[in-house]
């Protein structure tokens, strides 16, 4: 834990936040704006205006994530599925079995048809109403609530960095536009195991299977793009790897002193073996709700609470935090410090704390 604090930037030592190694697999939005929180965690001055460099794309599981815009041509090939069962592992859905198995054609043919469709900055749903008219019927399924026929939901939005297409900012609904430079549909993957490495580094020691899982996919379909170059590792008496240029740095990392507030969907918490960042298995659907989740509390390298935000008005957040056990001063104090900064980060100029326990 203390290797990833460290790794995280959570320890704010990194300088501009384009060398924060969290870029590296993105910064997930969700919901949308809780990625300047989760910058904020990291930076020494909580991001303001528009983020000069960072993109905001649909990339891993379809999900909005702020990316190194410089980073976006090399991201689409390694994203890209490595084979045809890797395609329908990434977006089978009971609504589109026969769909699914058309597998990289599939994701070829979406994509072809929203960059096609992209030209010029258009709102989502026209998007995807004209996107639904040109791929096959079998990827799309009869919409009962809008009484309208629709792309899939899964393939629409992971093919939408591979189409060379960004969501704007602070759109609702959104709005997407092309990608200036934008190069062609990929033909083949890669670079994917450079991505595989990088969830090692920043979430190791790791798992074939937990990789896996965050990128979308199966163990199997990701095997052939395993890394070489690996240090095997026992977490807790299980196998896991890690970079081998990284062991002396996991064996040497110190337990950290500090306090931050990770929204929801930080890139801490996404790591895949939620077992090691809360032990306590009755504390998981609390914090990994499908829906609504909260934020974490973070105290010394450990998950120890739970935290909400509302606006309450225009000009003021309320923050409540229900800590996992009784709270020092030193840490009540500093959980007032932090919501300063999330509270910035959100554009609010005043913030009230509430401690739920």
């Amino acid at each position: 834990m203390a290797y990833r604090v460290a790794a995280h930037g959570l320890d704010r030592k990194a300088g501009d936040l384009e060398d924060l190694a969290v870029f590296d697999l993105g910064v997930q939005d969700t919901p949308s704006g809780s990625a300047r929180p989760a910058l904020a965690a990291r930076s020494a001055t909580p991001p303001a205006g528009d983020l000069e460099g960072l993109s905001l794309v649909w990339t891993f599981r379809g999900a909005p994530h702020l990316h190194r815009t410089a980073d976006l041509p090399g991201l689409a090939t390694a994203l890209w599925p490595l084979s045809d069962a890797d395609a329908t592992a990434r977006f089978t859905s009971t609504r589109i079995k026969e769909g699914a198995r058309l597998g990289l054609a599939a994701f070829t043919a979406a994509a072809e048809a929203m960059r096609e469709v992209v030209g010029e900055p258009r709102p989502r749903g026209e998007v995807s109403t004209e996107v639904t008219a040109r791929i096959p019927a079998s990827l799309t399924y009869d919409c009962v609530p809008c009484k309208a026929r629709h792309v899939s939901g899964a393939l629409f939005q992971q093919v939408g960095l591979p189409a060379g297409v960004l969501v704007q900012p602070g759109t609702s609904p959104a709005v997407l536009a092309p990608i200036a430079g934008r190069p062609e549909v990929p033909r083949e993957a890669a670079g994917t195991a450079a991505l595989v490495e990088a969830y090692l580094r920043l979430h190791g020691p790791a798992t074939l299977a937990e990789v896996a899982s965050y990128i979308g996919t199966t163990q199997r379909e990701l095997a052939p793009a395993w890394p070489d170059g690996l240090a095997e590792v026992r977490v807790d008496g299980r196998r896991a790897w890690l970079p081998a240029d990284r062991v002396d740095v996991l064996r040497s990392a110190a337990a950290p002193s500090l306090v931050r507030l990770l929204p929801p969907s930080d890139p801490f918490l996404q790591a895949r073996d939620r077992s090691l960042l809360v032990p306590d298995k009755a504390r998981h659907s609390e914090l990994w709700k499908a829906i609504s989740k909260p934020g974490a509390l973070l105290v010394d390298g450990e998950i120890d609470g739970l935290w909400r935000a509302r606006k309450a008005g225009r000009t003021r957040l309320e923050i409540t935090v229900t800590p996992f056990r009784s709270s020092a001063a030193r840490v009540r104090a500093a959980i007032e410090e932090e919501a300063g900064r999330v509270a910035a980060a959100r554009g609010v100029t005043d913030v009230r704390v509430l401690f739920d326990g």
